[in-house]
C-alpha cells in the first residue's frame, strides 16, 4: 500500500531512531533537559523570535498562543477554513474564551481589507475587540497553499493598524518556506508567535515548538503546564526534532517535487485537480467531474494500492507525499489511481 493519507504517517528513520536513543535527557520541568533546551534554541533561531519552548502538539501550541493574546469574549478571526477554527474541536472557546469570525480565503488566504472591515464592526459592540489574527502556512483545507510575503505582510499590516496579535500557524511552515526559496525566518518573524509540527513533513513521532518573544513564552510556560503539556525525560523526543532540522529540513522539496509530478500526470491522465493549489505537498482531486462520492473514490484507489484521504470538501480527496514516499511509490501511484477513479484524458 503507498499510503498517501498524510504527512502525519511518517515513521522515524533509523538514524532519527538511534538519536532517539542516544539522547541527553534530565528533567524538563525543571528546565533541565539538554536535548528540549538546545531544541528550543535552535527552534528559536530557525523562526526568527527570541525564544521556543517544546511542547507535545501543534494544537496545544496553537491554543497557548491564542491564551496569550487575548481575553475571554474577544474575537479571534481566522480564515473559516484554517485549523484552529475546523480541527481544534472548539478549542478558541473553550480554552481562551474567544469569539472566532471566519472569512472567506481565495487558496487559505484572506485579505487585509477584510481584516479591517471586521475592525471596524467592532466599534458598534460593547468592548468586544478583535484581539488576534490565526494565519496558516500552509494552509491545510486549501491544499498546502503558501503565502506570498507581499500578500502576508498586507494583512498582517492590518491586523496591526487594529491593535491585534498576529499567530502564525506554521505547522508545516518548512515546507511554505523550502517551495518559496526563503528562510523560514522570513516568514516567522513577520508574525507575534509562530507554531512548528515536528510530527508531519519532518518525520517526528510526535512534537511541536511555540516561537515568540522572550516575555511571551515565558507566559506560554505556565500555560504548558495548565494544558497538561509539561513532560520529565522530553530530550528522548526533542532528539527527533534536532536530528530532523538537520536532515529532514532541505529534503521537503523532494516531497513538493513528487507532490507537483502526481498533480501534473494525473491532471494529464484525466484526473481533475486544480494545478494553481498545488503548491507544496498536497495534492487535491475534485471528484464531482467523475461522478463519484467520497467513500466510494477512496475504496477504489484502495484496491488499487493507494491510500488517499478524504477532505473537509464533501467532493474533495487527497494525496499527501513525505518522507516514506519514493519516486517509484509516485509512479505506481501515477499509473494505478486514473483508472481507479475512471478518470479520462480530454484529447
Amino acid at each position: 500500500m503507498i499510503d498517501l493519507r498524510s504527512d502525519t504517517v511518517t515513521r522515524p528513520t533509523d538514524a532519527m531512531r538511534a538519536a532517539i536513543a542516544a539522547a541527553a535527557v534530565g528533567d524538563e520541568q525543571q528546565r533541565e533537559d539538554p536535548t528540549v533546551n538546545l531544541l528550543q534554541e535552535r527552534a528559536a533561531t530557525l523562526l526568527g523570535h527570541e525564544r521556543a519552548l517544546f511542547l507535545p502538539t501543534a494544537t496545544m501550541a496553537n491554543q497557548i498562543a491564542l491564551r496569550l493574546h487575548g481575553r475571554p469574549g474577544d474575537v479571534l478571526v481566522a480564515e473559516e477554513l484554517s485549523h484552529v477554527l475546523v480541527y481544534e474541536f472548539g478549542g478558541a472557546a473553550l480554552h481562551a474564551g474567544l469569539v472566532t469570525v471566519g472569512l472567506r480565503g481565495s487558496y487559505g488566504r484572506i485579505r487585509g481589507e477584510q481584516v479591517r472591515s471586521v475592525a471596524a464592526r467592532s466599534a458598534y459592540d460593547v468592548d468586544q475587540r478583535p484581539a488576534v489574527l490565526a494565519l496558516e502556512d500552509t494552509h491545510n483545507s486549501a491544499g498546502g497553499t503558501v503565502w506570498p510575503l507581499d500578500e502576508l505582510d498586507d494583512v498582517v499590516a492590518a491586523a496591526r493598524e487594529a491593535g491585534m496579535a498576529v499567530h502564525l500557524d506554521g505547522a508545516r511552515l518548512l515546507n511554505a518556506a523550502v517551495a518559496q526559496g526563503l528562510a523560514p525566518s522570513e516568514i516567522a518573524r513577520r508574525c507575534d508567535t509562530v507554531t512548528l509540527c515536528l510530527s508531519k513533513g519532518l518525520g517526528c513521532p510526535l512534537g511541536a515548538v511555540l516561537a515568540g518573544s522572550e516575555a511571551l513564552i515565558e507566559r506560554a510556560w505556565r500555560e504548558k503546564h495548565l494544558f497538561g503539556g509539561a513532560m520529565r525525560q522530553a530530550g528522548i523526543v526533542a532528539a527527533a526534532g534536532l536530528h530532523a532540522l538537520d536532515h529532514h529540513v532541505d529534503r521537503l522539496a523532494d516531497d513538493n517535487a513528487r507532490a507537483r509530478r502526481l498533480a501534473e500526470a494525473w491532471h494529464a491522465a484525466g484526473v481533475p485537480i486544480d494545478l494553481e493549489s498545488v503548491q507544496t505537498n498536497f495534492v487535491q482531486i475534485d471528484l464531482a467531474p467523475l461522478g463519484l462520492g467520497r467513500d466510494e473514490a477512496l475504496e477504489r484507489v484502495r484496491a488499487a494500492g493507494v491510500a488517499l484521504s478524504a477532505t473537509i470538501h464533501e467532493t474533495r480527496v487527497r494525496a499527501v507525499t513525505h518522507l516514506d514516499v519514493d519516486d517509484d511509490d509516485v509512479e505506481r501511484a501515477i499509473a494505478c489511481v486514473p483508472a481507479a477513479l475512471g478518470a479520462r484524458a480530454s484529447r
